[in-house]
Formats: structure tokens, C-alpha cells, sequence
């Protein structure tokens, strides 16, 4: 006879990160099946807002500065992302537009068939890029959530730039 194993050497694969992107996948989830996927985005878009606030202020602060110029704005949306387990990188970039690509989600294998999640790196991007820059619309091309093998997100800069793409426009306030 074997001995028992006890409740804490269980080999259960739950810690604080997977219970938490757990919990906000199922959140998502609910919403989406709830109220329709344009509806639960909105609410997303609420929390991805006031977390873009903050992690702006944080990295103004961090970096002693009154607002971001582009290039730090491109370089804090990597480095907030690669904080959190993202890999996004630069494809292309130029006055208009910063194209980024992505070949992790934050929120990882918990992010499929959840688009509303997607709101998160839109509303992030865009408020701090909108609030140093004046303006941002970003367009998620491609994104995990849906099944794409990789995310592609454009960060337009300026407005005549983003006349008739699909996005998310956001303005400094």
C-alpha cells in the first residue's frame, strides 16, 4: 500500500498567475457570452484605460519627465508588455505610425476566443501614446486571441494617418 499523498504535495499547477489570468479570462469570458463581445470590449476598455494611466504616470515619474517623446513611448510600450510576460517588438515605424508585432500574450493559452482581452493592450497603448502625443489610434490587425499565431498592432500617430482604419481612436486629456 502506497502512502497518501496530503493536500499540499498535490501536484496541482495553480499559483497567484495562473488563478489571476484565470479569473480575468473567465471574467472576459462571462462578459462575452453575457452581454456580446462589443459590450464586455467596452468594459475592458474601462480597466485597460485607467491601467494605461497609471503605467504612464509611473514611467514619467521613473524617468523624471513632464510627457514622453515617441521613441519613449515606443519603448515603454515594449518594456510594459515584456514586464508582463508580452514579447512585442517593432516591425516598422515612422512619423504616422508605430507597427508592433507580438508572439506572446500576456495572459498566455488563457487569451483564446477571448478578443474583449485585446482591449487591454489597445486601451494601454493607446491612452499612453494619446496623453505624451496628442493622439493615437490602434488598430489590432492581427491578434492570438482570434487565433492569428502572433499579434499585430499599429499605433497610429496621427489623425490624417488613421483616416479610415479600423480602430480605437483615444485623445490627450
Amino acid at each position: 500500500m502506497s502512502a497518501r499523498l496530503t493536500v499540499m504535495q498535490a501536484d496541482v499547477p495553480l499559483e497567484r498567475d495562473v488563478f489571476l489570468r484565470t479569473m480575468i479570462s473567465e471574467l472576459a469570458r462571462t462578459l462575452q457570452d453575457v452581454v456580446g463581445l462589443a459590450d464586455a470590449a467596452g468594459f475592458v476598455s474601462v480597466v485597460g484605460q485607467r491601467v494605461g494611466d497609471q503605467i504612464d504616470a509611473e514611467y514619467r515619474k521613473a524617468l523624471q519627465v513632464e510627457s514622453l517623446d515617441r521613441a519613449q513611448v515606443r519603448d515603454v510600450l515594449i518594456d510594459l508588455k515584456r514586464r508582463i510576460q508580452g514579447q512585442f517588438f517593432v516591425i516598422e515605424e515612422d512619423d504616422d505610425k508605430i507597427v508592433f508585432g507580438n508572439d506572446a500574450c500576456p495572459f498566455a493559452e488563457k487569451v483564446h476566443g477571448r478578443p474583449a482581452l485585446c482591449m487591454m493592450t489597445s486601451n494601454v497603448f493607446g491612452s499612453i501614446a494619446a496623453q505624451n502625443l496628442g493622439y493615437a489610434k490602434v488598430s489590432l490587425e492581427a491578434t492570438i486571441a482570434e487565433g492569428a499565431p502572433g499579434c499585430r498592432v499599429v499605433v497610429y500617430l496621427r489623425q490624417a494617418a488613421a483616416a479610415g482604419v479600423t480602430g480605437r481612436e483615444y485623445h490627450q486629456v
